[in-house]
């Protein structure tokens, strides 16, 4: 064994039985005071049916908790066998919770899951697995509890441990044990059970004893965020802090990030004590040569390479009752450094039965996502595999101060240092005096054979025939070239519009009118187009029934797709959002070609006036 103590977490679904799984270890390891043991006693012949000992109580220290029969609040217990020393954090199962259960786990080396034999691996559970793999939990334990509601079968415990296998085989992590026991009746917590002589390996407890959960990855190299400038008088001033990684030596050279500027360690105090040197997890003050500005959310780092910069991608659990979007600002904290931050794109939510990559506009409590965050000023930060200090985050709300998500970095965005927006001499608005024309996109949405392009093409001769210049980007056109590397999947579609949405920006640019036809299911995807291209943005809704658009079916897609021959097609087996306020609906059902034109020159007449 290479460690003295273990922290770990226990967490699971609704009752199944995480309280009274350690509380049960604790009573049989016989790490009870006399008094405690008394008390125990004593509430169980009041509240447990039968008289039995109810050791959830060890852990349910709040009133609500014990009269609900749950976990609502983290409960830490420290205990100590001949073996090793133990810190143990009992977190609620409840979805409600979870934000609490994500706080124990920022703390963990190991986690132990429970799993109720009886119901096997539920949603919660892959939430917890999920949610420890993201906090950095390297080591898992799955307790399949309750063995003795299904008879100890082996049969049962081994579908369990099949679907456990896979659900952490996405996963990256060090160690696993999987093992069946019993918290109430005590099998294979601190004893071998011999109702289950097909399971060959040893309890609970001595696997907590024994695992070695020593982190052998991350960056060697020394680091520590400052925590506090301490000044006591004049002769002496030193940067107070943890050490996140490495180690530091009296006459090091050390860097000071973001700035950059260097000096030399002139000595080390671990409290009020002089040290030459001091390592990784240590608190110390460390005292420069050299004056130098340092204050706190400034890092100390030799030979370490820390990102400095505002961006980076990052994967979060959303903690707060209101959903999350896109633009939305907070207060960052990474390290000892809060500064303003925006959340500027959520690039996906992982479905928490799958782990899938989902498409998403917006994120709600308990989910997990993916984002780019940006930082009002410059940050000192390490991806979270090499350094959990400076890679692990919180969102604060800047009106209530509540901290809304926790995450981890994932990686540093670059761009921001290597691209530079040039502003040109020949500017938009000297191109659309050239061609005596304003610049505009008319944006048509609306399901397949609903008339788009025909509408659409039919337009443009109009504005041609008026002297206007245009440009008119169509959907099949458009993906046998530019988006031909895109299938018809929701998250191919949503770059489909992405990338239709830049061109059309760039041909503005140029003193262009342009006129798109594209289905464009999605409202939130019409939106971020409107958002890339500005205004003049004119939303014209086809509005053509499914009937006769099925009706029509010029290309066959509807019966193909009604046949299974097609899959995610929009109206029969993907979703098309109606717009919901459009500048211009065409009733291209009811109204001929040249109506429909008609109406959409109409509205958009106050843009073709320019001199």
């Amino acid at each position: 064994m290479k460690n003295d103590l273990l922290k770990f977490i226990t967490c699971g679904s609704v009752d199944d039985g995480k309280s009274t799984l350690i509380g049960h270890m604790l009573y049989d390891a016989k790490l009870l005071f006399a008094d405690q043991e008394k008390a125990l006693k004593l509430e169980s012949k009041v509240g447990q049916a039968g008289g039995g000992i109810d050791y959830s109580l060890l852990l349910d220290g709040l009133m609500a908790e014990r009269e609900q029969g749950i976990t609502i609040d983290v409960a830490y217990r420290y205990f100590t066998t001949e073996n090793r020393s133990f810190i143990v954090a009992d977190t609620p199962g409840h979805e409600e919770y979870t934000r609490n259960m994500a706080v124990g786990a920022s703390f963990a080396s190991l986690c132990v899951i429970l799993v109720d034999a009886s119901q096997g691996v539920l949603t919660q559970t892959k939430r917890h697995a999920r949610i420890c793999n993201l906090m950095g939990i390297k080591h898992f334990v799955f307790a399949v509890n309750k063995m003795d509601l299904v008879d100890y079968r082996q049969d049962r415990f081994r579908a369990i441990e099949k679907d456990i296998k896979m659900l952490m085989a996405e996963f990256r992590y060090e160690s696993i044990r999987i093992i069946p026991l019993s918290a109430t009746e005590g099998d294979n917590i601190t004893v071998k059970s011999d109702r289950m002589p097909w399971y060959h390996k040893g309890t609970l407890l001595e696997y907590l004893e024994n695992v070695d959960v020593s982190e052998e990855g991350g960056n060697k190299n020394f680091s520590m965020p400052v925590q506090r400038v301490c000044r006591p008088d004049h002769t002496f001033r030193g940067f107070q802090g943890q050490i996140a990684s490495g180690s530091v030596a009296v006459g090091d050279t050390v860097t000071v990030l973001p700035s950059g500027e260097s000096a030399k360690v002139s000595s080390i105090l671990q409290g009020d004590k002089e040290v030459p040197s001091s390592g990784k997890g240590r608190a110390v003050t460390i005292s420069l040569d050299t004056e130098i500005d340092v204050s706190r959310g400034c890092v100390l780092e030799k030979k370490y390479n820390l990102q400095v910069g505002s961006m980076f991608a990052a994967s979060i659990l959303w903690m707060d009752d209101d959903s999350l979007s896109a633009g939305k600002n907070f207060y960052l904290k990474i390290g000892t450094q809060q500064v303003p931050a925006t959340v500027m794109n959520i690039k996906y939510k992982i479905d928490v039965n799958t782990g899938a990559e989902l498409p998403a506009d917006t994120i709600q409590k308990n989910e997990i996502a993916f984002c780019e965050i940006s930082a009002g000023s410059k940050i000192v930060f390490d991806e979270f595999s090499g350094n959990k200090d400076l890679g692990s985050l919180i969102l604060i709300d800047r009106l209530t101060n509540m901290t809304s998500a926790c995450g981890v970095v994932a990686h540093n965005i670059t761009k921001e240092n290597n691209l530079t927006w040039h502003n040109m001499d020949v500017t938009r608005e000297l191109r659309e005096a050239q061609l005596n024309q304003q610049a505009i996109t008319i944006w048509m949405t609306g399901l397949s054979g609903s008339g788009k392009s025909t509408i659409s093409n039919a337009l443009e001769k109009r504005l041609f025939s008026m002297g206007r210049h245009t440009m008119l980007l169509d959907g099949d056109n458009v993906r046998m070239g530019l988006n031909k590397n895109l299938g018809f999947g929701e998250k191919d579609r949503i770059e489909n519009i992405r990338r239709i949405a830049e061109v059309a920006k760039l041909m503005n640019d140029a003193g262009l009118i342009v006129l798109t036809a594209f289905i464009s299911p999605y409202r939130s995807d019409r939106r971020k187009a409107k958002q890339i291209i500005g205004d003049p943005f004119i939303e014209v809704y086809v509005s053509t029934s499914l009937q006769e658009c099925e009706r029509r079916d010029v290309k066959g897609l509807y019966k193909a797709a009604r046949e299974g021959k097609i899959f995610d097609f929009t109206g029969i087996s993907s979703p098309y959002e109606v717009p919901e306020h459009p500048d211009i609906v065409v009733d291209a059902e009811n109204l001929d070609i040249d109506e429909c034109v008609n109406l959409i020159l109409e509205g958009i007449e106050q843009y073709l006036k320019h001199d």
